[in-house]
């Protein structure tokens, strides 16, 4: 899984170097690199294993081909995911597209989320991180375990 938040600067060449661990995971599933994308939910980059977009990119094929909601999910995830592969160092280079994107000038938080992890400009992710701890608080009698949700 990825786990944790780590901090990482971009390089002279544009490059930055995806924390070990999550390079290990990737690796362990069998990819030497990662699918990245804009969030429509943050200002932040999604960065998805080839299985998860796949996985996404199925589940839009399941709508209707002339239905308006799967041009907007393709158009929004798809057409502006980029496969990014690892270089022999571990380094991606992300696009200038992406970085405008999170507002990432040089330094970026790399944050895990499971299944898979988001690249943040660190002052963003702060803000975000405070506010999502005060919702999570709020909602967190909503987390079951499974052994409850089958009662």
């Amino acid at each position: 899984m990825f786990l944790s938040t780590y901090e990482n600067k971009l390089d002279k060449k544009g490059r930055v170097s995806v924390p070990a661990s999550f390079r290990s995971y990737l690796s362990n599933l069998g990819y030497n690199g990662i699918i990245c994308y804009p969030s429509f939910n943050n200002q932040s980059i999604e960065a998805w294993p080839q299985d998860r977009i796949e996985k996404i990119s199925n589940t839009i094929d399941t709508l209707s081909p002339f239905e308006e909601k799967r041009d907007f999910f393709a158009t929004s995830i798809l057409s502006e995911s980029t496969n990014l592969q690892f270089d022999s160092e571990g380094r991606i280079s992300l696009t200038s597209k992406l970085l405008k994107h999170a507002k990432i000038k040089n330094s970026m938080i790399f944050v895990g989320q499971g299944k898979t992890f988001q690249i943040w400009e660190p002052m963003a992710f702060e803000r975000f991180k405070t506010n999502a701890r005060k919702k999570a608080n709020l909602h967190r009698a909503s987390l079951k375990w499974e052994s409850q949700l089958n009662k």
